[in-house]
C-alpha cells in the first residue's frame, strides 16, 4: 500500500441496493426504504424488508430531523486521515421516521453533544462524486418575551 493512501479518508461504494440512498444525498435527499407490504421503514437499504422479507421496497425521502440517541467524542483520530479532524463526535440518530443512523455532527463543538439533543440532516459533499449525511444542532426558536403594557 502506498504510505500517501493512508491519509485519504474512506469512501462509500455504492452497490445495487444502495445506488438509490447515494443518489439521493446528491439531491440533498435522505431516502429510507418503505415496505409497501408490512409498512416498515428501514435504514440501511436492502433487497429485503428485514421484518417481512418481502420485496415491495420504495424509496421516500425522510424529514431529516431526528434525535440523538448516543453519542461518542473521538479525541484520537483512528488513523491519519482524520488526525485533523479531532475531536469529532459519532452520532447514533434515531430518525423521526424510527430507524436508526451513524453518522457524525457538524456545525457545533463536539463537546456539546447531549443524549435526546434534537439534529437536522446536512448533505455534505465530500467530493463531485459523494455526498455524506451528516447532522447539526436544531437552532430552536427563541422564546418571545413581552411587555404587558396596559393603561391604568
Amino acid at each position: 500500500m502506498d504510505p500517501r493512501e493512508a491519509h485519504d479518508k474512506p469512501l462509500p461504494t455504492p452497490d445495487s441496493d444502495s445506488r438509490a440512498y447515494w443518489e439521493g444525498l446528491k439531491d440533498g435527499r435522505l431516502l429510507l426504504q418503505h415496505c409497501n407490504t408490512c409498512g416498515h421503514v428501514q435504514f440501511y437499504q436492502q433487497a429485503l424488508c428485514r421484518k417481512c422479507l418481502g420485496t415491495d421496497l420504495a424509496h421516500r425521502a425522510a424529514s431529516g430531523r431526528g434525535t440523538v440517541h448516543s453519542f461518542s467524542v473521538v479525541h484520537r483520530a483512528p488513523g491519519p486521515a482524520f488526525k485533523q479532524d479531532t475531536p469529532y463526535a459519532v452520532l447514533l440518530v434515531e430518525l423521526a421516521e424510527g430507524p436508526r443512523m451513524i453518522s457524525s455532527l457538524i456545525d457545533a463543538d463536539p463537546m456539546s453533544v447531549a443524549f435526546d439533543m434534537p439534529v437536522e440532516l446536512v448533505c455534505d459533499s465530500s467530493n463531485a462524486d459523494v455526498v455524506l449525511p451528516r447532522f447539526r444542532p436544531v437552532k430552536l426558536a427563541q422564546p418571545h418575551t413581552s411587555l404587558d403594557v396596559q393603561g391604568s
